[in-house]
């Protein structure tokens, strides 16, 4: 076994590095939603911020762990083979946040495809995983060595894997209902791709990020798997706040989509679909009349002489015709 400062902590301290970065992000979108969606409900802006507040506690103890061991026992080997309190924390809170988090896309399922089956074993997953993660943090107190993690590799195993399949299960619900719900118009259908696209970023990569955590774990008996543990609490997170976010984009109120369907069974469009007509012109077409004085109208006709005037009859009174200068009588 090597230094553990450099097989343990230097995994440690990147993982930290990049759990405070999205951390920032996540304070960022926060701070956005606050902004764009002030008439959402209550019950989901105090979810925001629980789970604000959750990241927050996280990142304290995350920089308080590293703190303990690099700064006030410095040189001090034997503190750096063994994990505190501080750090048997972090599991149970990274299994609190994804479980929420998930729990909350179960619900989005829910109410978009009212698919009873799919929600049911998205929300046991996230059960199961925050379980596992609890039980993690536990058999952290009670082996607290870092290289004799791998004795409850079990419980590990039953954490991550929950985790990956809740997100899994969640990116493909959703991807497979807005997939067979287009409308074959391409303003709905393009807002419907975007949707499908930023589904498939945010659940694929927390889904990806626990199966390499989890792989690494099982393989090797390093800290190697600290470098993607640490910020998977807050990619969940970033996860959540960026489709909250993106609603702005797709420009549908905060209500959501409407699933309903009418009377003769069709399904209603989005009510955020906005279709802009261009502006009625108004044409005046405005005619200009010349009225022409009768003196200058004969002196402008010309009289051939060769040309005879029909006699007038007795009684008929004489007519004259005046012309414009363009020709038309008047």
């Amino acid at each position: 076994m090597g230094n553990p400062a450099t097989v343990t902590y230097g995994p440690l301290f990147i993982g930290m590095a990049f759990n405070i970065l999205l951390y920032g992000i996540m304070v960022t979108q926060v701070y956005m939603y606050f902004q764009m969606y002030k008439n959402d409900k209550t019950w989901m802006k105090m979810f925001v911020l629980f789970l604000l507040l959750c990241d927050t506690v996280n990142c304290a103890f995350d920089v308080a762990f590293i703190y303990h061991p690099l700064v006030n026992n410095f040189g001090n080997l034997d503190v750096l083979e063994r994990a505190t309190w501080l750090f048997a924390t972090d599991p149970v809170m990274t299994g609190l946040i994804a479980g929420l988090v998930q729990l909350f896309f179960a619900w989005r399922v829910k109410v978009l495809t009212s698919n009873w089956i799919a929600v049911v074993l998205i929300a046991f997953s996230a059960v199961a995983q925050f379980c596992g993660g609890l039980g993690t943090s536990i058999a952290i107190g009670m082996v607290p060595e870092f290289t004799h993690f791998q004795q409850f590799q079990i419980i590990v195993i039953i954490w991550l894997a929950f985790s990956a399949v809740a997100d899994t299960l969640i990116t493909a619900s959703l991807v497979w209902h807005l997939r067979t719900h287009k409308t074959g118009m391409p303003v709905t259908d393009d807002i419907i791709n975007k949707i499908i696209r930023l589904t498939m970023q945010t659940g694929l990569l927390t889904a990806v990020c626990a199966i390499i955590d989890l792989v690494i774990f099982v393989t090797s008996s390093s800290g190697l798997h600290l470098l993607f543990n640490l910020p998977l609490s807050k990619l969940y997170t970033n996860s959540l706040m960026s489709s909250l976010n993106s609603r702005q984009g797709w420009q549908y109120d905060t209500s959501g989509i409407s699933q309903g369907r009418d009377q003769k069974g069709i399904q209603k469009l989005p009510r955020n679909v906005n279709v802009r007509r261009p502006p009625q012109q108004i044409y005046i077409d405005v005619e200009s009349h010349e009225m022409v004085d009768v003196d200058m109208s004969m002196k402008r006709t010309s009289y051939r002489p060769e040309e005879k005037l029909p006699p007038l009859s007795e009684g008929a009174p004489a007519r004259s015709t005046m012309r414009s200068d363009s020709g038309e009588a008047l």
